[in-house]
């Protein structure tokens, strides 16, 4: 039973509610965690919540420590023309899996869901609900289009960082954007 009352101090309170936070999203998943049962199972109004998170995708991108804010990612992917997307989206995941805050925060979470199926069932739902969503309806892609995308950047991260496969693992940034937002950019403008 979640204990109720005011809690001692604002830092004991959101770590109260990250805590809640993985445990309702790795027994329900993330579309199955609401920000009412993580209020509810911390102990706090949902109100508290919102107050230190501001949405369900900032609590789960904070509880699961992944690399950015997904509505700044989504911000900055959608800010600029769209003939220019496919490179903003190479270009800003290599800025976040070569920045040393996000780096290994990033690299956790895929080690994590390669590993773990109640990781992947998290990080499939937010990386749907939070990012590849929001995407397909701000630029009118078809959700397959958009899961294509992701392919994209995931087989990058793996082949480049992970694996490591040269001449890949060591181009200059310049270099890998030349290589893949082209393919992005086809995912994006396919009639």
């Amino acid at each position: 039973m979640a204990r109720t009352g005011r809690r001692p101090g604002q830092t004991e309170t959101r770590e109260a509610i990250l805590a809640a936070a993985r445990d309702l999203f790795g027994r329900n998943g993330y579309e199955g965690a609401t920000i009412r049962a993580i209020a509810a199972e911390a102990g706090v109004n949902p109100a508290l919540v919102h107050h230190f998170f501001g949405s369900k995708d900032q609590v789960f991108a904070t509880a699961l420590h992944l690399p950015a804010d997904p509505g700044a990612v989504v911000a900055a992917i959608l800010d600029g023309p769209r003939p220019q997307v496919g490179e903003r989206l190479v270009r800003l995941f290599l800025t976040l899996w070569e920045t040393p805050a996000s780096r290994d925060a990033f690299f956790g979470v895929l080690r994590s869901v390669s590993t773990t199926e109640q990781a992947a069932d998290m990080l499939r739902g937010f990386i749907q609900g939070a990012l590849l969503d929001k995407i397909a309806d701000a630029l009118d892609i078809p959700p397959l289009r958009v899961t294509g995308i992701a392919a994209q950047l995931v087989g990058l991260a793996m082949v480049r960082y992970v694996v490591q496969v040269d001449p890949l693992a060591r181009a200059s940034h310049e270099d890998v954007v030349a290589l893949i937002a082209p393919a992005v950019q086809q995912y994006v403008d396919r009639a």
